[in-house]
This record gives C-alpha cells, sequence and structure tokens, in this order.
C-alpha cells in the first residue's frame, strides 16, 4: 500500500505526555532531592533528577523518531533476534547477580538492573519489544502457512513465551513487568483468530502460573492480604497516594509545594509520580492526563484495525496492550483499585529504559499508521468467530 500521512494524534500525544512528565519531575525534583540529601548524606545538586530526566527524554525522543523511520521490514528481519538479545541480557544479569558481579544492580532483592555508571538499563523493557515483534510476526507466519492450531506454532509460542515470565517474574521477581507480557501475550492471541478453546487453556495456564507466583512469595501475599486495609503498616504506601490525590483537590497546591514528595511517599517520581501529580495539579490535572492516554490508546487501535498486513496490526495490538496495561496497573495501584504493583507510568514517571522502549514502540506503531486504509481490516481465517468485520471506516480526515 503506498504510503500516506501519519496518524498526527499519536505523535501529539506522545509529545505532550513527555514534556508533562519533565515539567512535573522538575517540580518535584528539587523536594526530592533535599530529602535524600538530609535522609542519605546524600550531595545532589537541586537539578539532579531534572537533569538526568531531560538527557532520558532527549534520547527517547530520538528512539522515537529512528523507529518512525526505520524502515519495518528491519524491524521484521531482527525480531527474533530482539527477543533473544532480550533474554540472554536477562539471564546474564541474573548471573552477575548470583556471582556478586557489581554490574548487577540489585535493590530490596530484585536485581532487574544492570549498573552503566551515570545510569542503568533494565534488560526486561528490550525483551517486551521483542515479545511484540517476535509474536506478532509468528502468527502471521504460522496463518499463512495453514494455521495456528499446531506443534509449529505451539512450541515457539510457548517456549519464548514462558522463558520471558521465567525470567521477569521468577527469577527477577517482577510481577508488575510479569502482568505487562502477559497482556502483550493475550492481546495478539485474541486478535490472531485462533479458537476460544485454546485461548481458553492458555489463560487457565497463565492463571495457575499467577496464582502459584503469589502463593509462593511472602511479600506478593502480604500485599494481597493486605489490599484495602486502611491504616496498616502494610498499607502506608496506598495511604499516602490516596492522600496525596485527596489533597490536591481539584486544582492541586500548585508547583513545589507538594508534601507527599518530601519523603512521605515511596518512590515519589517513579511509581507514584501519579499521586504527587494528583497532589500538585489536581483533580483536573489528572483527569487530562487520563484523556490523554485514553485518546492515545484509542488511536493505537484505530491504527491496529484498519493496518491491511496482519503482521503489522498485531505489532501494534501488542504496543497497545504494552502501554496500557502500564497505564492501569499503575492508576490502578495508586488510587486503591488493585493491590500495590510497582509498575512506571508511561513516558511520564521518572527513569530511562521504560520510556526509550514505549518511545520507540510507539514510534513504529506511527510508521505503520502510515500504511493504513479506509477499510477495517478482515480476518484472513473467515471460520474464525472472532474476525474483525465491518463496513467503510467513516472517521473524518485523511486514512489515517
Amino acid at each position: 500500500m503506498r504510503r500516506h500521512k501519519f496518524n498526527k494524534l499519536i505523535l501529539i500525544l506522545t509529545v505532550a505526555l513527555i514534556i508533562t512528565g519533565l515539567i512535573i519531575i522538575y517540580a518535584i525534583g528539587p523536594l526530592r532531592v533535599n530529602f535524600m540529601n538530609s535522609a542519605y548524606g546524600a550531595d545532589y545538586d537541586t537539578n539532579y533528577f531534572f537533569t538526568h530526566q531531560l538527557i532520558n527524554v532527549v534520547v527517547a525522543i530520538v528512539m522515537f523518531v529512528v523507529a518512525f523511520f526505520l524502515p519495518y521490514e528491519w524491524l521484521r528481519r531482527y525480531a527474533k533476534i530482539i527477543l533473544i538479545v532480550g533474554l540472554a541480557l536477562c539471564a546474564l544479569l541474573q548471573l552477575m547477580a548470583w556471582a556478586h558481579v557489581p554490574l548487577a544492580k540489585c535493590e530490596l532483592g530484585a536485581c532487574r538492573w544492570y549498573n552503566l555508571g551515570v545510569t542503568s538499563f533494565q534488560p526486561a523493557e528490550l525483551l517486551k519489544l521483542g515479545l511484540v515483534l517476535y509474536l506478532a510476526q509468528l502468527v502471521a507466519q504460522r496463518k499463512k502457512e495453514g494455521g495456528l492450531d499446531t506443534l509449529d506454532f505451539w512450541k515457539p509460542f510457548a517456549f519464548y513465551s514462558g522463558a520471558s515470565l521465567l525470567f521477569v517474574v521468577v527469577l527477577q521477581k517482577d510481577l508488575g513487568t510479569g502482568i505487562v507480557i502477559i497482556a502483550i501475550i493475550l492481546a495478539i492471541l485474541l486478535m490472531s483468530g485462533l479458537p476460544w478453546k485454546r485461548i481458553a487453556m492458555v489463560i487457565g495456564a497463565i492463571g495457575v502460573a499467577g496464582i502459584l507466583a503469589v502463593v509462593s512469595s511472602p511479600h506478593r501475599m502480604e500485599r494481597l492480604m493486605t489490599y484495602g486495609q486502611e491504616g496498616s503498616s502494610d498499607s502506608y504506601h496506598i495511604d499516602n497516594a490516596m492522600l496525596a490525590i485527596g489533597t490536591g483537590g481539584f486544582f492541586g497546591v500548585g508547583p513545589g509545594n507538594s508534601v507527599q514528595a518530601t519523603g512521605y511517599l515511596p518512590e515519589s517520581i517513579n511509581d507514584s509520580i501519579f499521586a504527587v501529580m494528583g497532589e500538585t495539579v489536581g483533580f483536573v490535572g489528572l483527569m487530562a492526563v487520563v484523556m490523554c492516554y485514553t485518546v492515545l490508546l484509542s488511536q493505537l487501535l484505530k491504527v491496529s484495525n484498519h493496518l491491511a498486513d496482519l503482521e503489522q496490526s498485531l505489532v501494534v495490538v501488542g504496543v497497545f496492550a504494552w502501554v496500557a496495561t502500564h497505564v492501569i496497573v499503575n492508576i490502578g495501584a495508586m488510587t486503591g483499585l488493585i493491590p500495590l504493583t510497582g509498575i512506571t507510568l508511561p513516558l511520564l514517571s521518572y527513569g530511562g529504559t521504560s520510556m526509550m522502549f514505549i518511545s520507540f514502540a510507539l514510534g513504529a506503531s506511527l510508521q505503520l499508521s502510515c500504511y493504513t486504509s479506509r477499510e477495517v481490516r478482515k480476518n484472513e481465517d473467515t471460520n474464525s468467530r472472532r474476525g474483525i468485520r465491518g463496513a467503510h471506516y467513516t472517521g473524518g480526515g485523511r486514512r489515517a
């Protein structure tokens, strides 16, 4: 299909969220610095977090642009290699942790990062990208070759999906990232045309594995058992998150006036940034952020539905599941709707690896938006009860 204009909303909203996150870090970073200097005897500059986040933003924007201009055929050609490199880096990280190599950065009993001196790198983020690209390719290839319900499909699918969850959930003890990987797997399967019976079997297997992952971890069980019990020692994090959001009211206390960012709320510039934003910019500001995410996710679904190529459509579906799960789990945890799980808020939280790879994934999705058609893509398997059928696209604008 001939290339046309890209989806402008994906570009605008991605940039808007990145800039919003940078502004919030600029506002609360000095408060976090003061706390760390006084509590831990550190000597950070007032603009330490803002400067580092600015560097992260620059790199993320570069990756977004690279993904937009990089021919998709390159990603298709190296999809499996990207996944294998992600798995290898996760395995190597664990081996380094067991050998007490300083390059492995471990915190609170979990080793999830490479310590690169001035920064750190989380290989699980590369793993997510590789999994999206490879599973989309695997499904599309097997459908062209005669169907999905064969050993030629299930063997590589089970191996790479299982290995990804093993490294992340069991070895790195990162249930939050594990939930994102599960969402990516299920989203691609749901849109693949696979019979419901097989999908139900996959969901059942994942459900059993998830229960085992929770009951085998005292920390996870403690979080689950104390969920909803306000005032307990184990609900300190969520209690302060709710207090931050409640204190903000409709319009917030204003930049630089956050109390929770001074040390009361754990991970105030990372996983808890949504709560601190609630305190700073209030309910109105939070709703604006939620609306940005909602529109961005809806545009990703729109692009997926109007891509004629199944593999490309599944790639965008995987990116949708990736971003949506981060948003839902983070906001759900900070508002007490689900048990607390450590996970970043896409493009807003402080940190580099997550922002960089999500930006790359969104850049690739923006590129694919140049090849949509006015018609909704129809499922190639006419026997599937989940075929994506529909009339001509009726939205305004030119082939977006």
